[in-house]
Order: C-alpha cells, then sequence, then structure tokens
C-alpha cells in the first residue's frame, strides 16, 4: 500500500470512529482548562462535613456527577436505538422514584427519628415504581405506536405532581447519615460512591450486551422493524424492554439524587437531566432515530457533557445562561458527528494526503 493510501485510510479510519467526536471533545475541554486554569486539574484531600478526608477538585466533580449522568445514558442509548426516540420523562420519572422510595424510607412521616424500613426495601421499591414507569412508557411506544417523545410526554407533564402527592406535598428527611453514602462518600473512601454505583451498572449492562442477544436484537428493531419480526423477534418485547431498563437506570439515579440531601425537592430534583442524557446519547455518535448503537460511546458522552458543564460553572456561566452556552457548543460537536461532515472531513484528509505525497 502507497504511502498515499495509508495516510488516506488511517484518517478515514479515525474520522469514522463512533468515539472519535467525543474524545475530541474531551480533549478540547481539557485544553482549554488547561491554558486558561491549570489548578483545574488539582485534586486535593479535604476533610467533609462528616469528618472524612476525601478528595476535592474540578475532575472529582466531573467524575461524581458524570457517573450519575452515564447510569441514564445506558438506557436512554438502548430506548433510543430501539425505538427511535427519546424518553423526555426521565427528570419527572426520577421525581416519583425518590418520592416513593422516601415515602417507604420514613414510614409516610414528614420527620421520623428513625427509618421505617432498610434501604435495601426502599430502593427495591424506587425499582419497582421504574419498571412501572418505563412499562407505561413502553407500552404507549410499542403497542399503541405512539412516538416516543409524544408518549413520555405524560409522565414529563404529570410525573412531578404525583411524586409530590405520593408525600402528601411533604418532603420528609431521612434522619440515619448512613443514607448519604450513596450518594456522597462512604468513610475511608475518598472517591464519591457515584463512581462506583456506575462502574457496577457498566459492567452489568457489558455482562447482558455480551452473553445475551439484546444489543443485537434492539438494533435490529431499530433498523428495520418489519425485518427482525420476520427473523422471529418480537419488536414490542424488545421496545417495552429498554423503555424498563431505562426505568431501572432511573430508579439508581433516583438513589443517588435523594442520598445527596436526605430529602427530595419535587420541582427541582434532576430538572432537564433528561436533555442531557439525549446529548450524550447523540454526542457518542448514536443515531437518534434508532438502529446501531455503542453503550461506550454514550457513556464516554456523559462524562464530557459533565466535563462541559462544570467548566461552564468554573468560568462563573449564570444558571440561566448555562443551557444556551451548552447548546451552543454541543450543537456544534453533534453536527461535526453528522455522516455528512465526517465524509467531508475524511475526503478533505485523502486531498491533504495526496497533495504531500505529490511534494
Amino acid at each position: 500500500m502507497s504511502k498515499t493510501n495509508k495516510n488516506g485510510s488511517f484518517w478515514h479510519r479515525l474520522i469514522s470512529n463512533q468515539m472519535f467526536i467525543p474524545l475530541l471533545a474531551l480533549v478540547l475541554l481539557a485544553v482549554i482548562n488547561l491554558i486558561t486554569d491549570p489548578g483545574f486539574f488539582r485534586i486535593t484531600p479535604t476533610v467533609n462535613n462528616a469528618g472524612n478526608t476525601v478528595l476535592s477538585g474540578y475532575l472529582i466533580t466531573i467524575l461524581d456527577y458524570g457517573s450519575e449522568l452515564a447510569i441514564l445514558a445506558i438506557g436512554m442509548t438502548l430506548v433510543t436505538a430501539a425505538s427511535g426516540g427519546q424518553d423526555i420523562s426521565v427528570g419527572a420519572t426520577i421525581a416519583i422514584a425518590g418520592s416513593a422510595m422516601l415515602h417507604v424510607l420514613c414510614g409516610g412521616v414528614a420527620r421520623p427519628t428513625e427509618i421505617a424500613t432498610p434501604v435495601i426495601v426502599a430502593f427495591l421499591v424506587a425499582c419497582l415504581v421504574g419498571i412501572l414507569c418505563g412499562l407505561f412508557n413502553g407500552a404507549l411506544v410499542a403497542i399503541f405506536k405512539i412516538q416516543p417523545m409524544i408518549a413520555t410526554l405524560i409522565l414529563f407533564t404529570a410525573g412531578r405532581s404525583i411524586a409530590a402527592w405520593i408525600n402528601n406535598n411533604e418532603l420528609p428527611i431521612v434522619p440515619d447519615p448512613k443514607f448519604g453514602y450513596f450518594g456522597g462518600f462512604i468513610p475511608g473512601i475518598p472517591i464519591p460512591t457515584t463512581v462506583f454505583i456506575a462502574a457496577a451498572c457498566i459492567i452489568v449492562i457489558a455482562l447482558v450486551l455480551k452473553f445475551t442477544n439484546l444489543g443485537l436484537y434492539t438494533q435490529a428493531v431499530g433498523i428495520n422493524e418489519k425485518s427482525s419480526r420476520l427473523n422471529g423477534i418480537n419488536p414490542t418485547v424488545i421496545k417495552i424492554l429498554a423503555f424498563v431498563i431505562l426505568g431501572l437506570c432511573v430508579a439508581v439515579a433516583a438513589l443517588i439524587k435523594v442520598s445527596r440531601l436526605s430529602t427530595i425537592n419535587y420541582s427541582v430534583i434532576a430538572k432537564d437531566i433528561e436533555m442531557d442524557a439525549i446529548l450524550a446519547v447523540a454526542l457518542g455518535g448514536n443515531a437518534l432515530s434508532g438502529g446501531k448503537f455503542n453503550i461506550w460511546a454514550s457513556i464516554l458522552g456523559a462524562y464530557v457533557i459533565q466535563f462541559l458543564t462544570t467548566t461552564l460553572y468554573k468560568f462563573q456561566v449564570s444558571s440561566d445562561a448555562l443551557a444556551a452556552y451548552k447548546a451552543v457548543v454541543v450543537i456544534v460537536l453533534v453536527v461535526f458527528s453528522a455522516p455528512t461532515v465526517r465524509e467531508y472531513m475524511s475526503k478533505l484528509g485523502k486531498k491533504l494526503g495526496a497533495k504531500k505525497e505529490v511534494a
């Protein structure tokens, strides 16, 4: 193979790799922060309110909140791939699952002196609530053929009111400080617990995709539902299963969210987090119209989105303007991930390689 062909082939493989855009975005953000403030990457041990020594710094914040977003990106990727649409009720469903978990933990009392049930029982209730919400959304999409964004608009609109109704519009407070470990730090471990929770979720979904046909069936349904049915795959089951998995991811995120404050704010908790989860999927190069997907790219995209959010906060961008700044940056990144743009960049790389060879 000639040097020109090798250069062109390398450039084409680099551009066509699904991880290219999120990795490029990660590198750009790292370089910007390195130039403007090298201290951005400093990690220092500090003592938290509980008196434990923990690691602190912007990177720890990215790992902490990015892990929470990565968990949701797993489920959102499967929903997108199977249904060709997105679930916009994620934030509201977190509120419902979190409210149900608090109700069980506090026994329906706003200010209990001790928890009424073990945390594991309350978490299983949250998982059940997440599954039921997933079944509801999945049934509307798979059985009644409603477009996913319209189907999930129901819970998006009513979810936070349902969450408030579960606890009679009160804000229960969990009295057990150990409950805060899930959204904070375990004594003796300086790394946020959310990192380990996200790692566990990633390992589970990796094993599921490796040892089952879920990934293959999901892609088949997303690419061509009729063809997949002719090949013995039940599209209805696959779509509902994708929403159920997202419901479980929502329950895990609800545990983390509620654990951070040991209470809940129905109107604020997980506000707009579904948009970040969708952006993570898009930034990972996954087609929002469904079909082929890459879980790893979505997970990386989640951390890049959190990296971007943390960077904007560091530059003291107001919370009101944060969404606008983030939208501009993400639009640029998503445009660069478009197949037509990648094809143009690949052709440009081949031309540059040919000119170098001639020179």
